[in-house]
């Protein structure tokens, strides 16, 4: 049963779990579970996701229950109205603040197939702004470092780009661990070991947009799943996890 962090007539939020896909991929043909699928059967009414979470991404998903509400939202996601915000566990140390600038181009279709080079869209601007919220070291070599180097992150992404985030951070050489496609393996391996960490380390733990039918600002908060936080409270990161505010669920802001 997913966790319902907001409901009411036309909205319903949820925190997904790491390794849950939102909807069918042609990526994992395998998969027979699906966010939509469970909620739907969860409150037995018809929902419609409103943006998408990587399957490997843990945090506040949002649906809508009605066909005007998600139109109100849609515009307010293609617009880059909605703020959102991360936490990643990412390798090195980064600066404690930057704007990662870089375009992107669509690489994948609607249904996780990879595009050829020559079908892929034109790059369009994407940006990410980043704050460091904690470092740690750790006395053991790896790759070839003889100290292991990491970083927890919040990420305030501007743009809603594909895979935004992972990229924008192996842009800046600070690849989110756990991210077997744009991350690097000797790292992802060492965490599997010392950690018992088989997810990406990326959640989405706020979303804030306008509601679509009061117009009054919402804000829906979820702290890390059980797995990202014990990683972090391993490395001595459990204090920067959220804001003092922020607890599960929704606030009117």
């Amino acid at each position: 049963m997913l966790e319902i962090l907001y409901r009411d007539d036309h909205l319903v939020a949820v925190h997904k779990p790491a390794g849950l896909l939102v909807h069918r991929s042609d990526l994992d043909r395998h998969e027979t579970r699906f966010a939509v699928q469970l909620l739907r059967d969860q409150i037995g009414r018809h929902v419609q996701p409103l943006h998408r979470l990587d399957k490997g991404t843990s945090g506040v998903l949002l649906f809508a229950l009605d066909t005007e509400s998600a139109r109100k939202v849609g515009i307010q996601f293609e617009r880059d109205e909605v703020a959102k915000r991360y936490l990643a566990i990412v390798r090195g140390w980064p600066p404690e603040c930057g704007l990662i600038d870089h375009a992107l181009s669509r690489r994948f279709d609607d249904y996780g197939r990879k595009l050829a080079p020559e079908d892929r869209p034109p790059a369009l601007a994407a940006t990410t702004a980043f704050r460091r919220l904690a470092i740690a070291e750790i006395a053991e070599p790896v790759d070839r470092y003889p100290q292991a180097r990491y970083a927890l992150l919040e990420l305030a992404p501007k743009t809603g780009r594909q895979h935004q985030l992972r990229r924008h951070l192996k842009h800046i050489a600070h690849p989110i661990i756990g991210d077997a496609t744009w991350g690097k393996g000797v790292h992802n391996r060492f965490f599997q070991h010392r950690f018992g960490c088989n997810r990406l380390l990326l959640a989405c733990t706020r979303l804030e947009l306008h509601h679509p039918r009061s117009g009054l600002p919402l804000r829906i908060n979820a702290p890390p799943e059980a797995g990202f936080a014990a990683v972090a409270a391993a490395l001595g990161w459990s204090e920067g996890l959220a804001p003092p505010e922020v607890g599960a669920g929704a606030t009117a802001i």
